[in-house]
């Protein structure tokens, strides 16, 4: 729903107060010749490993084995940088062609040459343990210990080599298709809103405003735009979670969760004692919360447009870019020299994309590219104070990512129960050094309100997005679901989990269409409860005094993906399979609602 041609778009126009990234530190173009030469290089190169190798791995030594897979991470390293220049360009501008075009074709590209590896994996698959271990004796061999392991995980869902290629080489006109029809979607759709031409994000950022009639008129407007579109957005998440259950079944995974949990390398039980812990605190925390944040806007309900309203005495002034750099910076430098000093890159340098502007992607992420590179951000900054905290969670990614960068590509990633970590914890680490300087009581109590809205959204908010998508994809088994069932499954978990504070208007049950990781990663949102709810137990041990926690906290981070949650946890002395655990990040959340209720 694109408006007339004669119609100007609100902030059309980037800031240039505001930082764009320079993708030329991955290649100089879309045309360059250093595109070709890596796709021919990569392909020369896959096809072979593949001519060398296939067949052939159990007969191989201790040192060749180490050789190969030194050579199957040079070529996936090649391919990944591939990938992530071609997803960058696409998440700056999905609306142009010819990036969307450039997008689909590396996409595909891509996908064929890795076929020619897709036999290395699965053979180890199908190797006995002992080979294994014999291989790992070799010191060289040994670095790859944990990338075997995790891989190893899988080995139960295997299917045939035939079957694994297909399923592989189907991804681009399967669920990668899908995701990108949501994507160029929903950054095409504009919302009317007060005269106001908006993209989906700008308009989103308008249910912040302090005037409740903006909010309402943004709320309506989104909901109308959702709502005109709903059959498309059902059919797109009917046909993947459909799709995802045909898979799942073929591998014989128990429940629709169960694959993400597998590649999280955390177990059903620990996620699912989250999901309870945190569905079991709800009254204690949203309920209560929600009913105050009500008396305090002088409502007698709530709709789902003053969810984040600002409170009335909070003029949330203009933070502006500068500004919010050194807030951060001066937070993290407090904690860690080495860690402000390892996020002082990313602003030294164009690897920032900052200013809202149409076609972007909304929200933020980091994305860590590859290791002989380096990370890049995406922000849509609007220079209030919830942007500084999402600088501050996207920076504290980036420097994870290159900290565990020096592992090696295949190991640098960790699972997303593990990613969420320091960015949670570099958020912490601002807010406190803000509510520290912080001395008067009415500002305080704003800021701890503002936390403790940010935490509801990330864990209450959160995990009741993973009960709504384990909800859907459990009926999807029984047929497809019409847009008016998602949306009575969408309103039921809303309300169970933010309270009865609320009184949602109809339009509110379309706005689930326009969460992304619903497409892109299923089940992912847990990811985020449990990052948040981990860093709350692990700050509470810095604030106890840990002996050295700095220093252990920075050798965490730079283990990247080859350390589980028990061994990274363990030199604090905590433990995620405990609910204990769980109880003690959640009872942090309830000590800041604590302090409100008392402020009346």
């Amino acid at each position: 729903m694109t408006p007339p041609a004669s119609q100007p778009l609100a902030a059309s126009m980037p800031d240039a107060n505001l930082p764009a990234w320079d993708l030329t530190d991955l290649y100089p173009g879309r045309d360059s010749d250093a595109v070709a030469a890596d796709l021919a290089a990569a392909e020369r190169e896959a096809r072979g490993f593949a001519a060398a190798h296939a067949g052939k791995l159990a007969s191989l030594t201790p040192a060749a084995f180490a050789a190969a897979m030194a050579g199957y991470e040079r070529i996936d390293e090649t391919l990944s940088r591939l990938v992530s220049y071609a997803q960058l360009l696409f998440s700056g501008d999905s609306t142009d062609p010819a990036i969307g075009r450039f997008y689909q074709d590396i996409t595909e590209r891509v996908t064929s040459i890795s076929s020619h590896l897709l036999f290395f994996t699965l053979e180890l698959n199908r190797l006995d343990d002992a080979v294994i271990e014999a291989w790992l004796a070799d010191p060289a061999a040994a670095k790859y210990r944990p990338w075997l392991r995790d891989l190893r995980v899988f080995r139960p869902h295997q299917l045939a080599d035939d079957l694994e290629r297909l399923l592989h080489e189907k991804e681009v006109t399967g669920h990668a298709a899908w995701s990108r029809l949501f994507d160029e979607t929903m950054a095409g759709l504009r919302v009317e809103v007060a005269g106001e031409t908006l993209t989906v994000n700008a308009a989103l950022d308008k249910l912040s405003d302090r005037d409740r009639g903006v909010r309402e008129a943004a709320g309506r407007a989104i909901g109308a735009v959702f709502g005109a579109n709903i059959r498309l957005f059902s059919l797109i998440t009917n046909t993947l979670a459909k799709d995802k259950a045909i898979i799942d079944a073929w591998r014989h995974y128990p429940r629709p969760t169960s694959f993400r949990n597998r590649a999280n390398m955390v177990e059903d039980t620990v996620v699912d004692a989250l999901v309870g812990a945190v569905t079991e605190a709800a009254p204690r925390l949203a309920h209560r919360y929600y009913a105050l944040k009500a008396k305090w806007l002088g409502l007698d309900r709530l709709q789902h447009w003053d969810r984040n309203a600002p409170l009335p005495e909070d003029a949330d002034r203009s933070i502006a870019w500068p500004e919010a750099q050194r807030i951060v910076l001066d937070a993290y430098g407090r904690f860690s020299p080495e860690l402000a000093a390892i996020g002082e890159r990313f602003f030294a340098h164009p690897w920032i994309d900052a200013a809202p502007r149409p076609g972007k992607a909304g929200g933020a992420f980091a994305h860590p590219t590859v290791p002989s590179a380096h990370p890049y951000l995406l922000l849509n900054y609007h220079g209030r104070t919830r942007d500084v905290m999402t600088l501050a969670h996207e920076l504290g990614h980036g420097v994870h990512q290159v900290l565990a960068g020096a592992q090696g590509h295949l190991l640098a990633g960790t699972p997303l129960t593990l990613a969420e970590t320091a960015s949670v914890f570099g958020e912490m680490l601002t807010f406190r050094a803000l509510l520290a300087a912080e001395a008067d009581p009415s500002r305080r109590r704003i800021m701890l309100a503002g936390k403790v809205e940010d935490m509801l959204n990330t864990v209450v908010r959160q995990t009741a997005f993973y009960r709504f998508e384990t909800l859907l994809h459990d009926e999807r088994r029984n047929g497809e679901l019409l847009p008016e069932r998602i949306g009575e499954i969408w309103q039921q978990v809303q309300s169970e989990s933010l309270g009865p504070a609320f009184e949602f208007t109809p339009e509110y049950r379309v706005f689930w269409s326009y969460i992304p990781h619903f497409i892109h990663t299923p089940f992912y949102v847990y990811a985020y409860a449990f990052g948040d709810c981990l860093v709350n137990a692990l700050y509470g041990v810095f604030q106890d005094g840990h002996p050295g926690f700095a220093a252990r906290y920075l050798d965490m981070l730079r283990a990247g993906g080859t350390l589980r949650h028990r061994e990274l946890l363990a030199p604090f002395g905590l433990d995620a399979s405990e609910p204990a655990f769980w109880r003690r990040g959640l009872d942090v959340i309830a000590g800041f609602i604590d302090e409100l209720e008392a402020t009346g």
